[in-house]
């Protein structure tokens, strides 16, 4: 993350990419499905435009005000659905952490301001440590879990980071589809579950800049 604009450049590619399967999942599955998929797309894009180096793009100061708008729209509406289903507490915790880096990379709150992205150009992120640490924690063993899902059951990779026989299950097609409460949160299959571990790696990365 602090080597500069090439960290910045592949965080925004990855995550661009991630916004849009998640933008063409919504075109498919349930009403619930679709809905996920809408959330994690405007995540995706999201830490995308945070992402850009800051050498090709400075975001004017009322476009971290709109990121926390938008996104504390987000986070009422994951709380509001997380009535329906646990696994609205994760997209919670993602919009949260997306006011605070846009809170914290504001000008002016600590002296600097830009992108979280940026890396050592915005080494001096107005960032709360002991907050800081506890998103760096959930998003740690979040990619962890999520990893465990994706590696088959049986090594002891998977069930180091909480992968079990229940988590990933055999397709109809002989390929592996993800299962849990991960899986049924939008769409389940392996391309999905990594898509949301792309974006976990992603959030990991632009809070260690804070």
């Amino acid at each position: 993350m602090h080597g500069g604009a090439l960290a910045g450049w592949l965080l925004m590619a990855l995550c661009a990419v991630s916004g849009a399967y998640c933008l063409l999942r919504t075109r498919t599955g349930t009403p619930q499905e679709r809905s996920t998929a809408r959330g994690e797309a405007l995540m995706g894009f999201g830490m995308a435009a945070m992402a850009v180096p800051a050498a090709v793009l400075t975001l004017p100061e009322w476009a971290w005000a709109v990121y926390g708008a938008v996104f504390g729209a987000a986070a009422l509406r994951a709380l509001w659905s997380a009535r329906r289903g646990a696994h609205h507490l994760h997209h919670l915790v993602g919009s949260l952490a997306m006011v605070y880096m846009a809170v914290a990379m504001a000008p002016g709150a600590a002296g600097t301001g830009g992108h979280a992205g940026h890396g050592a150009a915005a080494g001096g992120a107005g960032g709360v440590p002991l907050l800081t640490g506890v998103l760096l924690l959930y998003y740690a063993l979040y990619v962890l879990r999520s990893a465990g899902h994706l590696i088959p059951a049986g090594t002891g990779v998977a069930s180091f980071a909480g992968g079990s026989a229940e988590g990933v299950v055999r397709g109809a097609g002989g390929g592996l589809r993800g299962g849990g409460a991960g899986g049924a949160a939008g769409g389940g299959t392996e391309l999905t579950m990594a898509c949301r571990l792309t974006m976990g790696i992603a959030m990991f990365a632009m809070l260690l800049t804070l």
